[in-house]
């Protein structure tokens, strides 16, 4: 599938001096390429100036399985013609398609005051107050990034750190096929329960899902920035 270079395009906006009370700029891109969207996030990043005002990306993929830079190939167990990409994020292989959404956060962390590990905790907590507001119990592991209901992964994480800075983020299965997680072993984890939001009768449309998690990202930076600043 092509690239929405149109969506990929960066806007005038983005190049303005960022807020002394910084709030990422939202972008809805709808279904875009993979491999395209990770060369913008990489190009995003390299050109970034200490005035860039930071990003938040929600979109999906066409079927795609990524491979993170420590993934081991014995870890796909067979692709049954799903594109493979390896890429620069950490973690192992997972799977991405339509009905899922994903959330790339492209955040210069010094302005934030924010370190990786508490980066990841708060995407993991966007996820668990979404599924909290559909009385859903959730809960992230510190030996295996991601929000889990149960034993089963309902959201996995993965980023890339350069100089200080951020892409990549974070998927939450919505609505999707999930046979493809039968033919990987996901996150590097034999036998690991993967679910989706659909699973347990919420038919919320996974772009009502996109708007939520924006909004919970948005808030949960917004409180820590003004945490760590007082």
């Amino acid at each position: 599938m092509k690239a929405n270079n149109t969506a990929l395009r960066k806007e005038e906006s983005v190049l303005s001096p960022a807020p002394l009370s910084p709030s990422p700029e939202v972008r809805f891109l709808g279904m875009v390429d993979y491999e395209s969207t990770w060369q913008a996030m990489q190009q995003f990043t390299a050109q970034r100036t200490p005035d860039t005002r930071d990003e938040i990306w929600l979109l999906q993929h066409p079927p795609t399985y990524t491979q993170g830079q420590a993934g081991l190939p014995e870890h796909l167990l067979n692709a049954h013609g799903i594109p493979v990409v390896k890429i620069d994020r950490g973690g192992q292989i997972t799977y991405h398609g339509p009905g899922q959404i994903v959330a790339y956060l492209l955040l210069d962390l010094r302005r934030w005051k924010i370190n990786v590990r508490q980066l990841v905790r708060l995407m993991e907590l966007a996820v668990i107050n979404i599924l909290a507001g559909y009385n859903i119990s959730a809960s992230g592991r510190v030996d295996a990034p991601g929000v889990y209901v149960g034993e089963a992964k309902i959201a996995a994480l993965g980023l890339k750190i350069k100089h200080s800075c951020c892409y990549h983020g974070l998927s939450f299965n919505i609505d999707m096929d999930l046979t493809p997680y039968d033919f990987i072993n996901p996150c590097g984890y034999k036998g690991l329960r993967v679910t989706q939001l659909r699973d347990f009768g919420i038919d919320t449309p996974p772009e009502q899902i996109a708007q939520l998690l924006a909004g919970q990202l948005q808030a949960l930076l917004a409180a820590h920035y003004k945490e760590h600043t007082q």
